[in-house]
């Protein structure tokens, strides 16, 4: 059942559930609903103060989500002059008649199709081409990072890709597999970097202790600074 609060002038609608949970939860989805649930010995007067404490952190989770979803409506026209994000660069898109292909000097992407005016091969192509990044890009990123687990006794895990909406990566330590977010390769790399080892990391500590976050900080001193590069520079790249 939906519910309404103001807060700071603003009027936010929330989503109250009762459960058996010992504490209030609150949660921001990305469609930029909020969630609460509380059990059903807590009155909502408290559960209203409760989010009003949390007025900060609610307005910014929800105009950063706000600001993915304004992005995420922009369509590529795949057209000469337009920008693709690889790697945290943006290329400048080169479109030319010819033999289907891809190719980029780092400065611009060359976009070459034997029927100019067909988007979808178009679209096709470059997909298939940022596939190629991807793989070939996070397989050695996972190569340099690796050697440091080797000796811990882990296996080399086997990579997957994966179009995600709300994780970078994932991991199946049984498995020994490291799944990671394609939209990666639109980010630094050093960022990407950051993903990966976090995700190494969780093969020997599968949540997030402090232990976890020790070995973190033992293994990339600055993981701090590249969690938050790859969180700022994420919201401004559109899907």
């Amino acid at each position: 059942m939906n519910r309404f609060i103001t807060m700071d002038g603003r009027e936010i609608a929330y989503e109250l559930k009762r459960k058996k949970v010992k504490n209030i939860n609150l949660r921001i989805r990305s469609n930029c609903s909020v969630y609460v649930s509380a059990n059903n010995n807590i009155a909502e007067n408290v559960i209203e103060e409760f989010l009003k404490r949390k007025t900060n952190y609610i307005f910014s989770t929800l105009s950063k989500y706000a600001e993915i979803a304004k992005y995420a409506n922009i369509k590529h026209s795949y057209v000469t002059g337009e920008s693709f994000r690889y790697l945290g660069r943006d290329l400048r898109m080169v479109v030319i008649e010819g033999k289907n292909d891809v190719i980029s000097d780092g400065v611009h992407l060359t976009l070459s199709v034997k029927e100019i005016n067909d988007t979808v091969l178009k679209e096709n192509l470059i997909g298939k081409w940022y596939d190629e990044q991807c793989r070939d890009v996070f397989k050695r990123i996972i190569a340099e990072i690796y050697p440091v687990f080797q000796k811990y006794g882990v296996i080399l895990p086997k990579m997957t890709l994966r179009d995600m909406s709300s994780r970078w990566g994932s991991c199946q330590p049984k498995k020994g597999v490291i799944t990671l977010n394609k939209r990666l390769i639109e980010i630094p790399r050093n960022a990407v970097q950051y993903v990966v080892m976090h995700e190494f990391v969780h093969f020997l500590h599968h949540n997030h202790s402090d232990k976890f976050y020790e070995m973190m900080s033992a293994l990339m001193p600055d993981w701090k600074a590249r969690k938050k590069l790859l969180e700022t520079v994420a919201f401004h790249i559109p899907k």
